[in-house]
């Protein structure tokens, strides 16, 4: 006689008791085969324990059969329910009302089966069921399938439903995607079916994610139209929450010539016109600051010719990202950021057949990593400074050949176009430029027979400059950046010796004072700021080309080594904005792990 054996998956755990051998068997499909007999018990009406009668509304009940133990080992409700001296523990029909009955269905069978299925038309009352009965797999289940369906015309309505039904996780989700989607979210119809508080509320957040102020004042101003005699007395309150020191002067004055706005709101927005075109000092205006990781850019340099490198560093992880090359190799250019988009400006391609300065303008896509050429300078201008004030780019000097400019000219982005200016006092290569208060201060630099140590300043309102106090050390090539209402001036030449000392500039006493010296010694240096620190990166110290970053902290006023850039170089350009979206990086080459000196010695 033959014996068959049916062979079981078990794991085998051995073990001694008492000097003698055990082992210890555990089925691992036990569990699943007992509940789906149950299941099987349960369709064929067998054993069955508890009837559970489900009306919902003007709908005829249904009965569903079930065991008490198992829908009590899903559902801490049903748990309560059959085993706390409640009247149900001895009823074998239970009244069940507030749920639908095709919910009720796939909750006794998920119970049986620990498997449901949700889909647009029933996911809302299935959640509904599952907070109701605390069954958290499925609200699990229900709030992912919910965040994936998350688009700009429904976000605000899930998010509402999330907090009825105090389900956190889905809430804050849908928060999340309405401020990082905000421009999309505000054109759509729940966004103007927003009350005044939840509005204002909305507006207020940090992390809201805007190019301009000016996308938060047009969807305040769209949303007070829907619905315009009732929500006309909320503009004021509304106006305050939008950050409107942020806004140009001339995108204030239109909006005070076109708008029809109450004398209260047109004094308020008339004395923010004024406070902005006379470069008052504000109170800090918190940024918004949308969680998209921001990143350090750096682009072209110089290490024994010019390169097309563009680059990003994440300081929280310790990343650098390869990015699309510029499309002409350029050190001694300047860059900068408006609405998002990277500009590298002027420059010059020192390469091994020949020189060129260059006039070219180009603007880098972190959605799509993605190059254009924009509308090129007047003027090739080469170790260039440039600032930004009211959206609007401004090159400060450089040279041309043996050409040393005091010109000046300012490019608008929306017409693509460039304009000049009023020129500086003095002629300036290698000059440091910051801007604050919509006033841009033009520090050091070379006029062709000295490194200077003067400073002037620019009003674009008066069209004018004027000189300021000097630093206490000439130096040309140094980093400069602005930091609150005070100007840091980093490293350089004096004309000797490369500087590592650092000097900072009061804008309300128009005083210079020293700061904390870097720990390298660097001229031709990236520089730029970001969450309230100073990141320095390459540069050449007199011998070599620095491959080192540093970060400055104004509260310590001290400085930290925090990782070094994938190869040494100077005279690149750097600004910060956003990541670049993953879908433009698939050519690109996250080659941290390739280069070994890209070490990073701190994270956030």
């Amino acid at each position: 006689m033959t014996q068959c054996l049916t062979e079981y998956k078990a794991l085998v755990t051995p073990s001694t008791q008492n000097g003698h051998r055990i082992f210890s068997y555990t089925l691992e499909s036990h569990t699943a085969a007992a509940f789906a007999i149950m299941n099987e018990l349960r369709q064929e009406r067998q054993l069955c324990d508890v009837t559970l009668r489900v009306r919902y509304k003007d709908l005829e009940a249904v009965d569903f059969v079930a065991h008490k133990v198992v829908l009590a080992s899903s559902s801490p409700v049903f748990r309560a329910m059959f085993t706390n001296g409640l009247k149900e523990c001895g009823m074998e029909l239970v009244p069940i009302e507030g749920i639908h009955p095709k919910v009720m269905q796939r909750l006794i069978e998920f119970a049986y089966t620990a498997s449901i299925s949700v889909g647009e038309k029933c996911v809302i009352h299935v959640m509904n069921g599952a907070v109701m009965y605390q069954i958290d797999s499925v609200v699990k289940a229900c709030c992912d399938f919910l965040v994936q369906q998350l688009d700009p015309s429904n976000a605000i309505g899930i998010a509402n439903f999330a907090e009825q039904i105090g389900c956190t996780e889905l809430h804050q989700k849908a928060r999340e995607y309405i401020y990082m989607n905000f421009s999309q979210v505000a054109t759509q119809e729940e966004f103007f079916n927003l009350s005044q508080c939840q509005l204002a509320n909305l507006i207020s957040r940090d992390e809201l994610n805007v190019r301009c102020e000016s996308e938060v004042f047009h969807a305040c101003v769209a949303w007070v139209r829907y619905d315009h005699e009732n929500r006309r007395p909320y503009v004021q309150a509304l106006l305050q929450a939008v950050r409107c020191h942020s806004l140009t002067p001339n995108f204030l004055q239109a909006q005070l010539q076109s708008l029809d706005l109450d004398p209260q709101c047109k004094d308020y927005l008339s004395q923010i016109f004024q406070d902005l075109t006379l470069h008052k000092p504000t109170k800090a205006i918190p940024c918004r600051t949308p969680k998209v990781p921001q990143l350090i850019y750096t682009a072209g340099g110089y290490f024994r010719q010019s390169l097309s490198f563009l680059e990003a560093y994440n300081p929280c992880t310790g990343a650098w990202l390869r990015l699309a090359d510029l499309q002409v190799p350029r050190s001694g250019l300047a860059a900068c950021v408006i609405s998002g988009l990277f500009y590298a400006v002027g420059g010059r391609n020192n390469a091994p057949d020949g020189n060129m300065d260059s006039n070219a303008l180009d603007c880098y896509n972190p959605m799509n990593n993605c190059w254009r050429p924009c509308a090129p300078m007047s003027v090739p201008r080469n170790r260039i400074g440039v600032g930004v004030i009211d959206g609007m780019i401004y090159a400060v000097g450089g040279s041309h050949g043996c050409i040393h400019h005091n010109g000046v000219e300012r490019y608008d982005p929306e017409q693509d176009r460039w304009q000049l200016v009023a020129p500086m006092l003095t002629q300036r290569i290698g000059v440091g430029v910051a801007v604050i208060n919509r006033l841009l201060y033009a520090v050091g630099g070379f006029d062709g027979a000295n490194r200077l140590s003067s400073c002037e300043c620019y009003n674009p309102d008066e069209d004018e400059w004027k000189a300021m106090a000097p630093m206490n050390t000439v130096r040309s090539g140094a980093g400069v950046c602005a930091l609150g209402n005070q100007i840091f001036v980093m490293g350089g030449y004096d004309g000797t010796n490369q500087l590592n000392t650092v000097e900072r500039y009061d804008v309300e006493t128009d005083t210079w004072s020293f700061a904390a010296s870097m720990r390298h010694r660097r001229s031709a240096l990236g520089v730029t700021g970001l969450l309230g620190r100073i990141y320095v990166l390459g540069g050449y110290d007199g011998n070599t080309f620095q491959d080192s970053v540093e970060c400055y902290n104004p509260e310590e006023d001290t400085w930290s080594d925090v990782t070094h850039m994938t190869s040494g170089r100077s005279g690149v350009g750097v600004a910060v904005t956003m990541e670049p979206c993953q879908k433009g990086l698939q050519q690109c080459q996250n080659y941290e792990s390739d280069c070994q000196s890209a070490t990073s010695f701190s994270s956030c």
